[in-house]
């Protein structure tokens, strides 16, 4: 072969190598991944479809669309609610997305992102008791149950009022028992309540609606303390969400009020 044509040949495959090299770096970048941890209970927000084995929900679905904005794909791994913040400080997962409230006592130990939603905690009792009540002192001497892990149950423990406040691993399990008269009400989140209930979760049960919360706050995703390069690409992706409507579209998807979506940026 002349010199010439073989020069021509090697100037080719050069040519050819720069777009491939070019390529590598944004395919790497389209290949992260970040384990995010939801709970198997808390519809709409997670749960497990038993259909598919696999955990579902709105706050899935907000990951899922956080990934497409910022070029990460996410792996959803199935965690108790009261492990979800062992299994992020310990790099079990690298993302939070479940019901979680941000609070103080959280962020000495994780960071929050920019909110994504708002709530406050509802109160269920049986379906046969009139009781106009208003605040957690109205069922002073009862015993009543939270979820464990929740500010809720934490809160009840810390007002002193009840006789005995029961830990559950599940809204079902706590509206088991308030059907079956083991205990007085339950305090959850009032979405999830609603939700539950409307779906047929209580047909023996229904929520209080004289009932004031005085636990409420903002629903964010949740990364390591160390971990501030996510947390900011998260904000990013939620302020996107925000500001082009599809935020509002998931929630709506999931038949939560709009009202609730916290477009307000988190101080924290």
């Amino acid at each position: 072969m002349p010199f010439r044509l073989i020069r021509q040949a090697r100037r080719l495959v050069t040519l050819l190598a720069v777009p491939l090299a070019l390529a590598a770096p944004l395919a790497a970048q389209a290949e992260e991944t970040f384990k995010v941890g939801a709970t198997p209970t808390g519809i709409p927000f997670t749960f497990l479809d038993i259909s598919t084995q696999q955990i579902q929900g709105l706050m899935v679905d907000i990951a899922a669309a956080l990934g497409e904005e910022q070029g990460f794909s996410i792996e959803v791994q199935q965690t108790p609610f009261a492990s979800l913040i062992p299994s992020l400080t310990t790099g079990r997962i690298d993302i939070i997305s479940a019901a979680m409230l941000k609070t103080e006592e959280r962020e000495r130990t994780v960071s929050f992102t920019d909110p994504v939603y708002a709530y406050g905690e509802g109160l269920v009792v049986s379906a046969d008791d009139d009781t106009p009540y208003a605040s957690m002192q109205d069922l002073a001497g009862e015993v009543v149950g939270a979820q464990v892990g929740t500010t809720f149950y934490d809160a009840l423990v810390r007002s002193g009022v009840f006789k005995e406040v029961r830990s559950y691993d599940s809204i079902n399990d706590m509206f088991r028992d308030v059907a079956l008269g083991r205990i007085k009400a339950v305090f959850a989140d009032a979405p999830i309540i609603d939700y539950q209930l409307a779906h047929g979760a209580g047909d023996r049960l229904k929520r209080v609606q004289s009932y004031e919360p005085v636990v409420s706050g903002d629903v964010c995703l949740v990364v390591r303390k160390d971990d501030e390069a996510l947390r900011e690409r998260l904000n990013q992706g939620i302020a996107t969400l925000k500001a082009n409507g599809r935020l509002a579209e998931i929630i709506a998807q999931w038949g939560l009020d709009e009202s609730n979506l916290d477009t307000q940026p988190s101080d924290g």
